[in-house]
């Protein structure tokens, strides 16, 4: 069995830290400061807080506690499994797992905590806005397209 604590798997868990923080420090300075107002950076990006109840974008809000319960808990399987890959992964997988997973394990730590994730980034075009998110679905985001886009790219070997 390879050892687990080395020089590849020590740069995800900083790069997972560096994650998890940066969207901690950005949703407490919302949840303290802008709290429920509108606040306005250009006319393409307001802050405004709201609180998620369901998974990525608002998919699965419910208000059983059962069934919030359930998507809690596959999200942790899933966030298991993430660090499972994680580990057997090359150095390029281990960053793309890392920037997922701080920012999965930012959001479930919300759903903890306060039983909902505070969203607060509403991007809009005129009338059209996108759903309303946060520094972690960012980088979940950007993780998973770059795996997806590395796996259309890489060659078998």
């Amino acid at each position: 069995m390879k050892l687990i604590f080395n020089y590849k798997n020590l740069t995800s868990l900083i790069l997972i830290c560096a994650v998890f923080f940066l969207d901690r420090y950005s949703k407490n300075i919302i949840i303290s400061e802008i709290n429920e107002s509108n606040f306005y950076l250009n006319s393409f990006i307001n802050l405004n807080l709201i609180w998620n109840s369901g998974v990525g974008f608002g998919l699965f809000s419910h208000t059983s506690v059962l069934i919030y319960n359930f998507i809690s808990a596959i999200i942790l399987v899933v966030i298991i499994g993430l660090v499972y890959v994680g580990l057997k992964s090359n150095l390029f997988d281990k960053i793309i797992f890392s920037l997922i997973l701080g920012g999965a394990i930012g959001n479930f730590y919300d759903r903890l905590v306060f039983s909902a994730v505070p969203d607060f980034i509403d991007f809009h075009v005129g009338n059209f806005h996108w759903f309303t998110f946060n520094i972690a679905d960012i980088f979940i985001s950007f993780g998973i397209i770059i795996f997806l886009t590395n796996g259309f790219f890489k060659k078998d070997k």
